[in-house]
């Protein structure tokens, strides 16, 4: 423990899921945190179960620059400077591009990909002033191969891959690292209404086929999260983190 000791992190998504997870786990690392979401009422309740010493919540949707602009300003003036930053927030549409709407497509794309960029470009002068940080962009499986029916999902995770090694490029120089984590399956109210979709999959004989035959907890996410946020990873940017129970590693892939 004490991995993140002395950091302020502003964590995207922090109502629920893997990023709940990320934001209780980066505080039994030592670190206080600024919880982003939309959803107002769990937010809280996360930020509420930590402790206003060690955290705050603040209402953020990713893909509007002026929210983006509140919840860095409430990480400086909370706790006086912003080292990491999770790109966490993440929506899912299910759909076969026939028959999905445009303004659904555009939906996945502007809160995966855009609000990702928005984070990282307001993100820049507070972690140079800082001197340096980390950031750490949640992708997915799906940034590494398609799935049918989720072509906006599967658009806005490679987007964030592109994204990250241009960022890792552009500001290496400032001390900030960007790094980007690609879980597989994971116990969350997402990924199992993303498997629900899915109907011609046998949930069981899915898991038999993976290595580490399970979903992963969020918390294991997280500690992956944690490590790439901490001093330990500080020769580590522009890089891939799978955490997919070995699916990817297959002959299939």
């Amino acid at each position: 423990m004490g991995r993140l000791d002395g950091k302020v992190a502003l964590i995207t998504g922090g109502a629920r899921g893997m990023g709940k997870s990320h934001a209780r786990h980066f505080v039994a690392e030592g670190a206080r945190v600024v919880i982003g979401d939309v959803l107002d009422d769990r937010g809280r309740a996360v930020a509420d179960g930590i402790g206003e010493q060690r955290s705050r919540f603040v209402h953020h949707d990713v893909t509007s620059e002026a929210d983006w602009a509140v919840a860095v300003d409430t990480a400086l003036e909370a706790f006086g400077r912003l080292d990491v930053l999770v790109n966490n927030a993440g929506i899912l549409r299910h759909a076969p591009i026939a028959d999905m709407a445009p303004a659904d497509f555009r939906q996945v794309l502007d809160v995966n990909l855009v609000g990702c960029w928005l984070g990282i470009r307001q993100a820049v002068k507070p972690m140079t002033a800082a001197g340096g940080g980390s950031i750490v962009n949640v992708s997915s499986i799906e940034g590494f191969v398609g799935a049918a029916g989720l072509s906006a999902y599967s658009a806005s995770k490679f987007g964030v891959r592109g994204i990250t090694k241009s960022a890792a490029q552009e500001l290496g120089r400032f001390g900030i690292r960007v790094n980007s984590v690609h879980p597989g399956g994971v116990m969350t109210s997402m990924a199992v209404t993303a498997a629900q979709s899915f109907v011609d999959v046998d949930p069981a004989g899915f898991l038999k086929s993976l290595p580490i035959a399970r979903f992963a907890e969020p918390v294991e996410i997280s500690r992956l999260v944690a490590f790439l946020a901490s001093d330990e990873s500080s020769y580590t940017t522009g890089a891939e983190f799978l955490a997919d129970g070995g699916l990817l590693s297959g002959p299939g892939y």
